[in-house]
């Protein structure tokens, strides 16, 4: 598969921080690319290195084999960047802000208005698009904002946090839009603060901390890297609760947990367990079942087992100094 982004051992220091550190990343084209990590790990400075907002000190980041570096201005012409707030002029209705966006591509107006007619319309903005962006909800300025680095007709959009702070009606419309945009060609790189965005939307992630990819792969790759699936059985009956718990132990190994106050009862199942193999000991063994059902590895998992932190959803914070995010994402 081309490739759409190549990076490799990408440096960039602010001072005495170092935000990135001898990075690599490869992403394909056609696909969107999930950047996760914990506070301060680089990702906002990744995007901004390969959007050109940035120089890097040093290592190689190509965009479509451009490199950011000697050609930022081809760059440009080929990417479309959404911050992490939506930059809408307010005063401007939604058709003069893509406009104007148009106008600073170098589109001729006729085409620009041509251009900005059809996203409105893609993106459900047809009816309020005369309005001023004053009057628009924050999923219609997300939106709109979407829509203006698509003006261009980019190969790959950069989507910093696009979601943040939206109901969740407006979070999977967005879901959609990019889901659409990737079905037909478009690349999308995709910072998240939600691990069920990425979940959703990614087909490969890569976890970043200080400054370097600790962890790649598909959602699946990294699940299964953390562990196996886990049995949890939920009881009717408080006196199958012990017998339940040493069955689990005997059949399943270490690590069960149990809470007597839930009845329920949790194990990780081998590599070559079977949920049938143990419902039936259970039956066997007359223990009454209210429930049993498979939980699988997170990406929440994934971020604990690779970071040492559980991700949290906060809003983003930016560092003063760095321009970094200061929260997870």
């Amino acid at each position: 598969m081309p490739t759409a982004i190549e990076v490799a051992g990408l440096c960039k220091s602010f001072g005495s921080v170092t935000a990135l550190d001898h990075l690599e990343l490869t992403v394909p084209e056609g696909t969107v690319h999930g950047l996760l990590g914990p506070n301060g790990a680089g990702k906002t400075t990744i995007v901004r290195v390969l959007s050109t907002l940035l120089t890097p000190d040093d290592g190689r980041a190509e965009v479509f084999g451009v490199d950011v570096r000697r050609d930022p201005r081809q760059v440009r012409r080929i990417i479309g960047l959404t911050g992490q707030y939506a930059a809408v002029d307010e005063l401007l209705t939604g058709r003069e802000n893509l406009v104007m966006i148009g106008r600073l591509f170098r589109l001729s107006r006729p085409a620009a208005k041509t251009r900005a007619g059809e996203l409105l319309e893609r993106f459900d903005l047809g009816d309020a698009a005369d309005r001023p962006a004053r009057t628009y909800s924050g999923g219609m300025r997300r939106r709109l904002d979407v829509a203006a680095s698509l003006m261009a007709r980019p190969r790959l959009i950069f989507l910093d946090e696009p979601t943040t702070g939206l109901d969740p009606r407006s979070r999977m419309e967005l879901w959609r839009i990019v889901r659409e945009l990737v079905a037909e060609g478009t690349t999308v790189l995709l910072t998240t603060q939600y691990l069920e965005e990425a979940d959703q939307l990614a087909h490969s992630l890569s976890v970043v901390d200080q400054g370097k990819v600790i962890a790649s792969g598909t959602p699946d790759q990294l699940k299964s890297q953390v562990g196996n699936d886990w049995a949890v059985v939920t009881l009717i009956d408080t006196a199958d609760f012990d017998t339940t718990t040493e069955l689990l132990r005997d059949q399943l190994g270490a690590g069960l947990t149990a809470d007597p106050e839930t009845l329920r009862v949790q194990a990780p199942l081998s590599d070559g367990g079977s949920l049938a193999d143990l419902l039936h000991t259970l039956r066997e063994s007359g223990v009454q079942i209210g429930d049993v059902s498979v939980r699988r590895p997170t990406l929440d998992d994934v971020f604990l087992a690779v970071t040492g932190h559980a991700a949290h959803s906060a809003e983003p914070e930016t560092d003063e100094k760095t321009g970094e995010d200061t929260t997870w994402s």
